[in-house]
């Protein structure tokens, strides 16, 4: 990357970091908040009536998923609500004339996305010792799968806001399909304890794959439903997948030419 390349990144990134902590009350604390209730709901109500799974409680045992779930939905908001918005207000085109490759442009967006979801994550994992105190088993990947989800997301969400042509496009994708990927994703129960049928279908959702994998850094491979390699590789396929997807529809101008 030259100066003059590192220049754009880093004060399009800068701008984005800005602009989501200057308004922290509307990016950060809301779900902070909603994931404190589903550690008091479902691990406190809910978990006193279930048993302990292999040797640990079902508070700690949702920990992880709930931490992923806050890293997912934040990063995806962050990136396609920018994105929209520099669309919408018109101010995306002082980028698009300015000597800025597309590249630096997507990196810089994707990149403040993945520190709003990985601040976000790292706030709700404080919280939950207020609950229960979580192992850490493997800190190398609970970080590689972090890492790679908040990517993930972001760049969805950059898609989302490519595509988008009215604020109701921001919201559809998120309200009808990511939400409920996320609660079927195996964040509240092992698919282990799902009928053979279930844990079939539940194969197909790819979010099943980032919080197992996630979950495995805290308890090992007790809790893992799938292989954390083939969880690891379908992260990798993903991100390249998404940043040549939205490089290629940057490059044509899609969504944003009048």
């Amino acid at each position: 990357m030259s100066t003059a390349n590192w220049i754009q990144f880093y004060t399009i990134t800068r701008k984005e970091i800005v602009r989501f902590t200057r308004i922290w009350s509307q990016t950060i604390l809301p779900p902070v908040i909603t994931q404190s209730l589903y550690f008091i709901i479902f691990g406190g109500f809910v978990g006193s009536q279930i048993r302990d799974i292999e040797g640990v409680n079902y508070m700690g045992f949702i920990v992880p998923g709930l931490v992923m779930m806050a890293v997912i939905t934040s990063s995806y908001s962050n990136a396609v609500s920018t994105f929209f918005q520099a669309k919408f207000q018109r101010n995306i085109e002082e980028i698009l004339v300015s000597p800025t490759p597309n590249w630096i442009m997507m990196a810089a967006y994707v990149t403040a996305s993945v520190l709003r979801g990985l601040l976000v994550g790292l706030v709700v994992f404080l919280v939950s010792f207020a609950f229960v105190r979580p192992q850490v088993q493997n800190p190398l990947i609970i970080a590689v799968f972090v890492l790679l989800t908040a990517i993930v997301f972001s760049l969805g969400g950059l898609l989302n806001g490519i595509y988008a042509k009215k604020f109701d496009d921001v919201s559809i994708f998120p309200t009808f399909i990511l939400t409920p990927l996320t609660y079927l994703g195996g964040v509240f129960y092992s698919i282990k304890d799902l009928p053979d049928i279930w844990q079939k279908v539940s194969l197909l959702n790819p979010i099943l794959y980032m919080v197992n994998g996630f979950r495995y850094g805290f308890y090992g491979s007790k809790f893992s439903d799938v292989n954390v390699l083939l969880s690891f590789g379908m992260l990798l396929f993903f991100a390249t997948a998404l940043w040549i997807l939205c490089l290629n529809l940057l490059n044509k101008g899609t969504g944003l030419r009048s």
